[in-house]
């Protein structure tokens, strides 16, 4: 196999894998509705949610999860231009190291190239998505609970971080599982490039 071949078919995979990680989590209920990548409460949180929870107050909780988790979903589209970018300027050295690499070696490929620049993407995203629903207050009243009974300090990061750097780990979990399904069923591949040189691996 040429080294044309394999950069072509690399390029292909990671091309199917960051779409079809992007169109499982884009959509409503894509983060929410999926454990592996449902946002849960900051750590901070968890014991003031518990509280609330026994004073009949979990739906409180149970909004603010939501709220968290549609904020993600809304973002994650923004991430397909940066992904095919990424591909696009990837090198044939990239290629041989992706395919020589470990089941996560896609994945290690797109957080080194877009992480940054992606958190730089969805923050706004985030943002606005949070403000629609009133979610830092939300976050802030909840936050204001724990604070009040001594559970979490008051300097605690914004909500639009948290979510913005859970929804990114959120992708390459996605990516990560895009990338050993091809893998692992190289023939299911969507092209005939990228199931030659994965199941040229085998």
């Amino acid at each position: 196999m040429t080294d044309q071949d394999a950069t072509r078919g690399i390029k292909g995979a990671l091309n199917q894998g960051a779409a079809s990680a992007i169109g499982k989590l884009g959509v409503p209920g894509g983060f929410l509705n999926n454990p592996k990548v449902k946002i849960p409460l900051p750590p901070a949180l968890d014991e003031v949610a518990k509280g609330m929870r026994m004073m009949g107050r979990g739906k409180d909780a149970d909004e603010l999860v939501e709220s968290m988790n549609h904020a993600a979903e809304q973002a994650v589209p923004e991430a397909k231009e940066l992904m095919i970018a990424a591909v696009k300027t990837m090198s044939v050295g990239d290629a041989k190291k992706i395919l020589t690499g470990g089941d996560n070696s896609v994945t290690d490929f797109f957080r080194a190239k877009t992480q940054a620049p992606l958190a730089v993407k969805f923050l706004p995203i985030v943002t606005r998505a949070t403000a629609r629903v009133g979610l830092a207050q939300k976050y802030d009243q909840f936050a204001g609970e724990g604070v009040k009974f001594g559970l979490i300090k008051g300097d605690n990061a914004s909500i639009e971080h948290y979510v913005t750097e859970k929804t990114l780990d959120g992708l390459y979990v996605m990516i990560g599982e895009e990338e050993r399904a091809i893998r692992q069923h190289p023939a299911q591949a969507a092209s005939a490039i990228v199931a030659k040189v994965f199941g040229s691996l085998r």
